[in-house]
């Protein structure tokens, strides 16, 4: 399995039910939050600082999205995608990449035909049937919960970076800074 993750230059994510629990909670003015991991979000800043870009293609359109989205410096965001191997065919011609290169991470029946066609696809615990009949790998965690981060830490690893990720955090000066 590790042989399918050596190549990869880039992860596409779904939103809902992968980099969220797939709740949507709307406030008394109608506006749309969702709650994202942290571990997730630092596993995503893990893969971009050794080169690995990140993508988002996702079924809705929410602000939500693009205010994570941009916390995260993912400029790839492809919202509204009902479609979402248009999406992927349009990722692949902006990278340069090919299916070898690509991973995706996905939940749902909306995600078969790009899970089919990348060098490895991933899917939540709590992810469809169908979906994880496709995966080639199923993460012991639910979307919104350390799905995600269990799939970057598992490319950093099958790309022989993880020591090098490993290092980088044993030799950085520490931010905390004790009171006197």
């Amino acid at each position: 399995m590790t042989d399918r993750l050596k190549d990869i230059r880039l992860l596409l994510l779904d939103v809902d039910g992968v980099m969220t629990d797939g709740g949507i909670i709307y406030d008394g003015n109608g506006l749309e939050t969702k709650t994202f991991n942290v571990r997730d979000g630092h596993g995503i800043k893990m893969l971009q600082r050794y080169g690995i870009i990140i993508g988002i293609i996702t079924g809705r359109n929410s602000l939500v999205v693009d205010i994570r989205a941009r916390e995260l410096g993912i400029d790839l965001v492809y919202q509204g995608a009902l479609t979402k191997l248009t999406s992927y065919t349009d990722v692949k011609l902006k990278t340069g990449l090919q299916d070898g290169q690509i991973a995706y991470m996905g939940d749902d029946i909306i995600d078969v035909p790009v899970m089919r066609r990348v060098a490895y696809a991933a899917a939540p615990a709590d992810a469809q049937d169908e979906v994880k009949a496709v995966a080639h790998y199923i993460s012991s965690r639910p979307g919104g919960h350390g799905a995600v981060r269990e799939v970057c830490d598992l490319i950093l690893k099958g790309r022989g970076l993880w020591d090098q990720v490993t290092e980088r955090y044993e030799l950085e000066p520490s931010i905390f800074v004790p009171k006197k």
